[in-house]
């Protein structure tokens, strides 16, 4: 409780499993997750809805965790960057990203990796200027979008067979005479 005893009792399930528990009512939906839950892929940017990292799936919907509080998520299902990976492997939204090396400092990826998940659930088979639209609200400034676009494209294709699985998290990927190595 805070000292004003304001504190709002939520029930959110994240990630599958629910949670219980008392919040402020400014909270933010992002602060929860890092703060309460330790779900710390979920990055904190500008705190002002412009640049994406926070962005997670609430209910099914790309929503930026930074401007939705966090009593506003009672009763709903939130879906972090933890929680698409299942057994051991990549989603193949995140397989995709390492295979078209679509990430460099990594900082924006969980929030592209959300939005393009948001994407691909309501069109399996986007057109590369859907895609652009769908990640618009997410910056990134190392990759200049093309790999993006590129590994969301080969994303949807994966999902609708038509093209062959991208690496798991054991597979190296050649990086310029280095090799990187998911989890």
């Amino acid at each position: 409780m805070t000292g004003n005893g304001s504190d709002i009792m939520i029930r959110v399930r994240v990630n599958g499993s629910e949670f219980a528990g008392m919040v402020a009512p400014e909270m933010l939906l992002v602060h929860f997750l890092r703060e309460r839950l330790g779900l710390i892929g979920t990055n904190i940017g500008c705190e002002t809805s412009y640049c994406g990292a926070c962005t997670v799936l609430a209910d099914g919907r790309a929503v930026k965790s930074c401007t939705m509080f966090a009593v506003q998520a009672d009763g709903s299902g939130v879906l972090t960057i933890e929680g698409i990976d299942t057994e051991g492997s990549l989603h193949p939204v995140a397989a995709a990203f390492l295979a078209s090396r679509a990430l460099q400092c990594g900082y924006c990826t969980p929030g592209m990796i959300m939005s393009a998940l948001a994407l691909l659930t309501e069109s399996p088979s986007p057109t590369r200027d859907e895609i652009r639209r769908a990640i618009e609200g997410n910056l990134c400034r190392c990759t200049g979008y093309q790999n993006i676009v590129d590994a969301v494209e080969r994303a949807a294709a994966v999902q609708c067979g038509e093209a062959p699985p991208a690496l798991d998290a054991g597979d190296a990927i050649p990086g310029g005479g280095r090799e990187f190595r998911g989890r």
